[in-house]
């Protein structure tokens, strides 16, 4: 994911006809999160943005306007929420990998990039957080 000036993360370019692949995402979803180390962290949830770039293998069979042929977001958003709903967890790295792990277990995605970003942290900083990005194997 690149940023401009503006701060706003934009899609990196995943979909790539030749390799058959598709590009799937989830944008600024913003949650109520228990994360953190520090004491007051624990004690209240924060607000955290999640964007999610997923390399989905494109099936050799048509579509046929059919939400079981291809990797549906809401699914994937639904898997998120009940991830943060577990309960706290102490770091965003963490986080992002349970995240990661979600999706590929999925066999047609054949990479994830996962952000997390804490969003009120340090007065002077929009967010704070960690990107990484897993591949299936």
């Amino acid at each position: 994911m690149t940023t401009d000036r503006a701060n706003v993360v934009r899609p990196l370019r995943i979909a790539d006809a030749r390799n058959a692949v598709r590009h799937v995402f989830i944008r600024d979803m913003v949650l109520p999160c228990s994360i953190g180390v520090h004491r007051h962290e624990q004690l209240e949830a924060q607000r955290i943005r999640i964007n999610l770039d997923l390399a989905v293998r494109e099936a050799v069979e048509p579509l046929g306007d059919n939400l079981a042929n291809v990797v549906c977001y809401e699914t994937v958003a639904n898997g998120i929420r009940a991830i943060v709903a577990r309960g706290h967890v102490n770091l965003v790295e963490t986080l992002a990998e349970d995240i990661a792990a979600l999706c590929l277990k999925d066999i047609r995605i054949l990479s994830a990039r996962v952000r997390v970003e804490k969003l009120d942290v340090f007065a002077d900083a929009q967010s704070v957080g960690v990107e990484i990005e897993r591949v299936r194997h």
